[in-house]
């Protein structure tokens, strides 16, 4: 139950939060996803989810990812890199072989 008094006023400011090396951020301005790098003058360095070439970009115009997001992209790298493996006419690693002989690992020294 509530008193029926006013609730005293709250003041919430948003800071942005400063990528740090290793987030991922969206670059808004290149609509892009990479990692920081690390910082060269005013500007990020970043470098997409799957590896390459780096560019800068412009603190204020990138923003953090949601994990669903990260989530998201690096699925969408993996699928990137898997259709270019086929399209290069690469076929899908085949699963490695078991190691095991189908006998008992421990041969006659078994109790």
């Amino acid at each position: 139950m509530t008193d029926g008094g006013a609730r005293p006023q709250v003041s919430v400011i948003a800071t942005p939060v400063e990528p740090v090396v290793g987030s991922a951020v969206r670059d808004l301005a290149r609509d892009r996803v990479g990692v920081v790098m690390g910082r060269e003058g005013p500007y990020l360095q970043l470098r997409p989810l799957g590896g390459g070439r780096e560019w800068d970009a412009d603190p204020g115009r990138v923003r953090l990812l949601t994990h669903a997001e990260v989530l998201s992209a690096r699925v969408a790298e993996t699928n990137a890199r898997s259709r270019r493996r086929l399209e290069l006419g690469g076929a899908p690693a085949a699963p490695r072989a078991s190691s095991w002989s189908g006998q008992d690992p421990c041969g006659p020294y078994r109790r």
